[in-house]
């Protein structure tokens, strides 16, 4: 099926969808690469694809051909719905288009568990939708994986280790409740038009419960509390949080003196647990 449709290329020329810088937009034009993307996911076969950001659907492709039982594809731009619905005629009844603001819109309704996660976001929303995937108000989520293309830099935030530079809350949010790796780099040059930067992709598998017990609400305050001054001792850093902060960091067998970037997420979980205790 994939077969009968044209090039990508000839797809933005007919709708003229040259990319818009404000959307966030790089568009990944090599279905080889776009076919590889969607194996990270794993077995699609008995699955619904949620897709965020498809653009002219190379990627959309590549999750059809994989074998996604289903794809949502959600898509803020609508020059490109056309492209898709001509992916849509090719795969009937497995593509589902909705043009809207993936921030704004609640997904849960249109799919149907098993469900991952597949997409190459928007740079400018990245961050943000992963987050709230991350911190939903009940765990486990709606989603099993999630399979998702960022900046190198941010990538590399979210599989960091303590004590690196780029260890920090997005490495404590996905550790904490998933199995978080990184499973592909892509150059600039794989991109049209080529980003100032190199891109990657990231493989997130959600854990049943969370690694360690805490209030996710807690938890979440005290690491961007901490990494807000990450150049400070976490006695400094956050005082702001109680007046006892020295002896709730003893308690948790945390140096008052260490600074955010050397402290586990183990760590991190137990001083949660002790200021939950302390309030």
């Amino acid at each position: 099926m994939i077969d009968t449709l044209p090039p990508l290329r000839e797809v933005i020329s007919a709708h003229d969808l040259q990319p818009k810088k404000a959307l966030g937009q790089n568009f990944l034009l090599d279905l080889n690469l776009t076919a590889k993307i969607a194996r990270q996911a794993g077995d699609l076969s008995g699955c619904d694809v949620l897709e965020i950001g498809p653009g002219p659907g190379g990627l959309t492709r590549g999750l059809l051909s994989e074998g996604a039982r289903k794809v949502l594809a959600v898509e803020k731009d609508p020059r490109c719905i056309a492209a898709l619905e001509q992916i849509s005629d090719a795969y009937p009844g497995q593509l589902t288009i909705i043009n809207a603001d993936a921030l704004e819109l609640d997904v849960s309704a249109h799919l149907t568990p098993p469900i991952k996660v597949v997409a190459n976001l928007p740079y400018n929303v990245g961050t943000e939708l992963l987050v709230r995937w991350l911190t939903p108000k009940i765990w486990p989520p709606y989603w099993d994986s999630l399979t998702l293309m960022f900046q190198k830099e941010v990538a590399m935030r979210i599989v960091a280790k303590p004590g690196s530079k780029a260890y920090g809350r997005l490495a404590i949010l996905a550790g904490w409740r998933s199995d978080a790796r990184l499973v592909m780099n892509l150059p600039p040059e794989a991109f049209s038009p080529p980003p100032k930067v190199h891109s990657a992709v990231v493989h997130l598998k959600r854990l049943q419960a969370p690694r360690f017990e805490a209030d996710a609400k807690v938890l979440s305050h005290v690491v961007a509390t901490a990494f807000n001054q990450r150049r400070k001792m976490l006695r400094s850093s956050l005082k702001c949080i109680s007046p006892d902060i020295e002896t709730i960091l003893i308690s948790a067998g945390i140096k008052p003196t260490e600074r955010a970037e050397r402290i586990s997420l183990e760590g991190f979980c137990a001083l949660a647990r002790e200021i939950s205790r302390n309030k």
